[in-house]
């Protein structure tokens, strides 16, 4: 077994190992997410409302992506760094290479999917005749750039897990910084609009996804053949098992997403503001809790490969001091995004571009009641990935769907019915109480074990 003082995931001090990890993830994740905020942030500046509706209505099929790199990216990671604390070296390189051919094959098949079912997804997801033609330029651009979207996005697990986190934050960096170049350059310049936005995304994305290609060649910890990408069943398998927590989590979303621009459709069109405002409003606030899902993402997943080493190494007073560390960090950030959701609602509507009086109205409130308990939403990502770092992807799993579908579904088809397009709003609040409150007691049961009541080296 490879001796814990070899890798300094088993033996640096533990918040110096989250702020070496989690900051790179953090700023990777923040890095990611301006893909679809920076967008939305031109469109709704040069196209307005359904500008912002019709992003809104293609979201599903981000969460789509990320769930199948988060599926192979963490489980590939997680199973490395799993297998490299027990001292398993030789059989490590297959998780890293069959997480990275599956991606790219996997971000294939959607792209496909996508460009020959486009228009019955869009209607699907909710789109109104209105924003209908701006959702369809946009899908059909940005299809083209999934593999290399999904590509790129379980590289920068895979890579961090390799011990090199800041390469994996340059990678989105610089395609980020590439798509908001020409976002402007496309859509202000050029006029190409919703297309315009579109082809900046998959410029960005192949560039990242290049750059995480190269940097498997030269692999620090193990060395990549050609072997290690040939998928093998039972490796996939294992890589599935340990990434499906994550993977849920975002189809969930997906699912969520669907829905509530459905019933956003629905109960708009029986509103004052009609079908198309609350749809923009969904989209905006979307955008602005991705910043914050950013941080606690990017913090769960920097806790992933100190979690998995030190669970394999069978060290786990320092899992249990690195978890306490993410939770804390995590509690400080979701308290702050309840602090700027709560206090400045219309100034964050209004950095989207300008719209109605009816919209900002409908906006502000929103924000303020959807997002009521959001001081809590630390707890449920970062608890769920948790447990599937240390492997047990069963309860991970569980906990990963609380939110979005165990609460949050039957609480978004009941309570409309009662107060109409307000249940929407209430639902939202209530099921971050209760998913937190879930992911409390079980994270809870786990980390008083009597093996975690060690006292750690650091």
């Amino acid at each position: 077994m490879e001796n814990k003082s070899k890798n300094p995931l088993g033996s640096k001090k533990i918040s110096t190992l989250l702020k070496e990890f989690a900051i790179p993830s953090i700023i990777a994740m923040l890095v990611g997410s301006l893909y679809n905020v920076v967008d939305q942030l031109f469109i709704g500046q040069n196209i307005g409302e359904l500008g912002n509706a019709a992003t809104n209505v293609v979201y599903p099929l981000v969460p789509a992506c990320i769930a199948s790199a988060l599926l192979f990216g963490i489980g590939g990671a997680s199973n490395f760094n799993l297998a490299m604390g027990r001292g398993e070296k030789d059989g490590a390189k297959y998780y890293i290479g069959n997480a990275a051919s599956m991606a790219f094959l996997i971000g294939s098949i959607i792209a496909i999917f996508s460009e020959i079912a486009c228009n019955d997804m869009l209607v699907f997801f909710g789109a109104s005749s209105n924003v209908y033609p701006l959702a369809e330029s946009y899908l059909r651009i940005t299809a083209v750039g999934f593999p290399f979207l999904i590509f790129s996005s379980c590289a920068t697990h895979i890579i961090r897990a390799d011990g090199s986190p800041k390469y994996s934050m340059k990678m989105n960096l610089t395609g980020a910084i590439t798509n908001i170049i020409l976002d402007y350059i496309f859509i202000f310049i050029f006029g190409w609009g919703m297309f315009g936005a579109g082809f900046a995304t998959i410029i960005g994305q192949i560039i990242s996804a290049v750059m995480g290609a190269v940097y498997l060649t030269r692999y620090k910890t193990i060395k990549l053949d050609i072997a290690s990408f040939i998928p093998r069943l039972s490796v996939v398998i294992s890589i599935a098992s340990l990434g499906a927590a994550n993977c849920f989590n975002q189809l969930a979303m997906m699912v969520l997403a669907i829905v509530l621009n459905k019933s956003l459709n629905y109960y708009g069109g029986l509103s004052p503001y009609g079908t198309d405002i609350p749809l923009a409003v969904s989209g905006v606030s979307l955008k602005c809790m991705q910043i914050m899902m950013a941080f606690v993402i990017g913090l769960s997943q920097g806790l992933q490969p100190i979690a998995s080493f030190n669970y394999g190494a069978k060290q786990y007073a320092r899992v249990k001091e690195a978890l306490f560390g993410a939770l804390k960090t995590g509690a400080v950030i979701s308290f702050l995004g309840f602090i700027i959701f709560q206090v400045f609602p219309h100034q964050v509507i209004e950095m989207f571009g300008q719209g109605s009086e009816e919209y900002f109205e409908f906006g502000v409130r929103y924000i303020r009641i959807y997002y009521l308990f959001l001081f809590t939403y630390f707890i449920q990502p970062i608890v769920s990935n948790f447990f599937s770092a240390i492997g047990k992807p069963i309860k991970g799993i569980f906990l990963s769907l609380t939110r979005q579908v165990i609460f949050f579904l039957p609480l978004l088809l009941l309570l409309p019915k009662f107060f109409g397009i307000n249940g929407i709003l209430y639902a939202g609040a209530m099921t971050d109480l209760i998913a937190a409150s879930v992911c409390s007691i079980v994270g809870i049961k786990e980390i008083t074990k009597p093996q975690y009541s060690k006292t750690s080296d650091n």
